[in-house]
């Protein structure tokens, strides 16, 4: 496995890989890697010849208030698991050489973030798609790879990708659970032991919420009041949000008619936690479970 910090370099041997006729696949990261992480990694060295993997915390997706300082680096211990499934090549830039000057220009989400994550995060979608924008003209892979536990950010990327005729194919792969359903997340660590106990309420919150969005029997407003009561009743955080919209367009639902989402996120002490669950109304096979 190859390990590059300077742009000039990874793109120099990614160009002589493509040379030899070689397909690359992306899977962005900010490290603190995790079995949600290696599953994106396994679809990719299926469907590409090389992989590529960033480990890069983006400053400019954390807000004055979050927790950019904290979020953890572990480096040294992600390049041993990225090597240690087959990864070929990890990109590990420092802020530096990502941002060598102040940024004149960026992508700015103008749809699609002003509900779920991005209402109670302005600029965060803005942050990531230019981050990400960067990161695809630099390794300029066939296909990108993120999960679907971020789907407010898949849903944003795809909709980039389209709106600036990028190359790039992007890929979402399903959310992977711990074995009681809380969702894999590099931020589980900063969650206390009884917050830990408490976390997966979130995620069986949305279970009822979905099954109910499966029957078609109520409406969102009050399956939204109902899924709100079973995880406050359970936790010792509070509800950031949960809402139903469509998806990927991310707007409200008037019908049940399409794929739509149904979302939360949960404020613990020291972590936000979110999860989702995407679901078509009057099936019973959900996605991304």
């Amino acid at each position: 496995m190859k390990v590059f910090t300077a742009i000039q370099e990874i793109r120099t041997h990614i160009c002589e890989r493509k040379q030899q006729g070689e397909m690359v696949g992306f899977v962005p990261t900010m490290g603190a890697l995790h079995e949600g992480h290696f599953s994106l990694m396994a679809q990719a060295l299926k469907e590409n010849d090389a992989v590529v993997v960033s480990i890069f915390v983006n400053p400019l997706q954390f807000g004055p208030d979050e927790d950019y300082e904290a979020y953890p680096r572990t480096l040294d211990a992600d390049l041993e698991k990225a090597e240690a499934r087959g990864v070929d090549i990890v990109f590990a830039p420092s802020a530096a050489e990502m941002y060598p000057e102040e940024m004149q220009t960026g992508v700015h989400v103008h749809e699609g973030t002003d509900v779920l994550c991005g209402k109670s995060r302005p600029g965060h979608f803005d942050g990531v798609a230019t981050v990400v924008l960067k990161l695809l003209q630099i390794v300029q892979p066939a296909r990108a790879y993120f999960g679907q536990k971020d789907a407010q950010q898949a849903a944003v990327l795809t909709n980039m990708a389209r709106d600036f005729n990028l190359p790039a194919e992007i890929v979402t792969g399903p959310t992977v659970r711990e074995p009681d359903g809380l969702a894999l997340s590099s931020r589980n660590v900063n969650l206390t032991s009884v917050e830990r106990r408490e976390a997966v309420w979130l995620y069986e919150g949305l279970k009822q919420g979905a099954l109910w969005i499966e029957e078609g029997s109520y409406g969102p407003g009050d399956i939204l009041k109902k899924a709100k009561h079973t995880v406050e009743a359970n936790i010792s955080g509070t509800i950031d949000y949960m809402d139903i919209l469509t998806y990927p367009g991310l707007k409200p639902v008037k019908e049940w008619n399409g794929q739509v989402i149904i979302a939360g996120a949960v404020q613990f002490s020291g972590a936000r936690l979110i999860d989702n669950i995407i679901v078509s109304p009057g099936q019973k096979e959900r996605v991304g479970r």
